[in-house]
């Protein structure tokens, strides 16, 4: 088949390399100059690093460098992206610096019609393709809330930004800034902006829990949460296994483990007495994601160089003595210069047409997508990508994987009304779980392992019980996934 992939992150580079094996012509399109989505040139943050650690952040067939720390910067993910690319030979599939700016099915519904505008260029004719691949990402697509009174802020001098924008910490230098949110990026960027800026304060509507990259010091937090048992700590929809007894009548055992980490993260991070305990339970720190400690961000905290507004919003901007503002829904007025929103993503597509994202979505703009990949009744179209994972191109991997065995008819689905039933629970079990923040039903944190496990089991390709026992113990290795791509080609030759 020729087949169009839309962005060049680790979802889009794995259906490249997947598909190309597997006898498929591909072409990826990026609007980026380069490769990496999130981690591209053009949209990472100063200060940005992986939450994972490098052994568990990688492709089952190319390890990161030895040479890179525990957990790389934003910089050498991308550049380690590109040596994915030159190590496979997939630069002939990348147009890179093209822009799709529709995607449409034909009127018989056999091929897709896509259409691209060059950087720079007008746009080009439409380009025949039999199926699509949506890998454009789920966090590509900034969320920056409409205040009131930003027209004043801009008048006077004030910049709000989304952490993507702010590829210069230098741009902060001397400013009094404000950082909205409490996730990772909002603390990275608050921690980068610390030092250089004339204040720097975070405005947290919810305080999240945060894991240490070293637990107590001295456990790296690979061996408890990048681990089956990990995961396992978390009750899943339809639990397997020991997962029963954790949250059966072992569940002493399973409150005892997360209330012991939640007491030396609390005295580890001084978060009674810097005032940020979080509201509810350890528990919630998987609710929808992980966010891990933010160097130095409790430090500068303790000594003053970072504020952090718990339980607080901005209710609008407003300007005194001639400069801007923010007035807090604690009544405080505090001086904004520059604002940056770390307030979440959209998840949207917006190449595809009105008819076409009906068919996608619920009326609450969710969507329905089986194993994350297939929707039900658009044809000749998957998704990857859309799982929020911890383990991005392991799940990546997995998602091309599937989409390559579907495409040469190999996924046995169940019946489409089942799928449809089965597809609804999940999401409104996901929904439940997380209070809402569900990413529009593309979040499947914390139970990264269960959607690999699902996607694998479906085409035959998961790996032994084996190693699925050492994983309980030990961090996810993506090493031992490698060759599945084989053994899918071995089968479809009939050997």
């Amino acid at each position: 088949m020729r087949v169009a992939v839309v962005g060049a992150g680790f979802a889009g580079l794995a259906v490249l390399k997947i598909l190309r094996e597997l006898g498929h012509e591909v072409v990826v399109f990026e609007k980026a100059p380069d490769v990496g989505g999130v981690w591209s040139s053009t949209r990472r943050y100063s200060g940005l690093t992986t939450q994972n650690n490098k052994d568990t952040y990688t492709f089952s067939d190319h390890p990161m460098p030895r040479e890179y720390p525990e957990w790389p910067s934003g910089a050498q993910v991308q550049a380690y992206l590109e040596s994915y690319v030159r190590k496979f030979g997939l630069r002939s599939g990348l147009r890179l610096s093209t822009e799709v700016v529709r995607a449409e099915l034909t009127d018989a519904e056999d091929a897709w019609l896509v259409t691209v505008r060059p950087a720079g260029g007008p746009l080009r004719a439409p380009e025949r393709f039999d199926h699509l691949v949506v890998a454009n990402g789920i966090f590509s697509d900034p969320v920056l809330p409409q205040y009131e009174g930003y027209s004043e802020l801009v008048r006077h001098g004030g910049r709000l930004l989304a952490p993507s924008q702010l590829n210069d910490i230098s741009d902060g230098a001397g400013k009094h800034v404000l950082v909205i949110g409490y996730g990772k990026s909002a603390c990275d960027i608050a921690t980068s902006l610390g030092p250089v800026a004339a204040s720097t304060r975070v405005i947290a509507r919810q305080l999240l829990w945060k894991m240490p990259k070293k637990i107590g010091n001295l456990l790296n937090f690979k061996y408890l949460l990048l681990t089956r048992l990990g995961e396992g700590l978390f009750r899943y929809l339809t639990p397997v296994g020991i997962e029963n007894f954790l949250h059966g009548r072992g569940h002493f055992v399973t409150r005892a483990m997360v209330g012991s980490i939640a007491a030396i993260t609390t005295r580890q991070l001084r978060l009674r007495k810097l005032g940020l305990l979080p509201h509810g339970e350890f528990t919630d720190i998987a609710r929808h994601t992980v966010s891990l400690v933010s160097d130095q961000f409790f430090e500068q905290v303790a000594d003053g160089r970072i504020i952090v507004h718990r339980d607080t919003t901005i209710q609008r901007f407003v300007v005194r003595d001639g400069r801007p503002y923010a007035k807090l829904s604690d009544g405080r007025a505090v001086p904004a210069d520059l604002v940056v929103c770390g307030t979440g993503w959209h998840q949207r597509v917006p190449f595809l047409d009105e008819k076409i994202q009906r068919r996608l979505h619920d009326d609450e703009g969710n969507f329905h997508l089986w194993r994350q990949i297939l929707p039900h009744d658009v044809p000749r179209l998957t998704f990857n990508g859309y799982n929020s994972s911890y383990f991005s191109p392991l799940s990546a991997e997995a998602g091309a994987l599937w989409i390559g065995a579907h495409l040469a008819g190999e996924v046995e689905l169940p019946p489409l009304e089942e799928r449809r039933e089965l597809v609804e629970t999940r999401l409104r079990w996901t929904e439940k779980r997380t209070q809402g923040r569900h990413a529009r039903g593309t979040c499947v944190i914390p139970f990264s392992m269960h959607n690999v496990d699902e996607t694998l089991d479906d085409i035959d390709l998961n790996v032994s019980r084996g190693v699925k026992v050492k994983q309980w113990l030990l961090p996810i290795d993506p090493s031992e996934y490698r060759g599945a791509v084989d053994r899918l080609k071995a089968r479809l030759a009939g050997v």
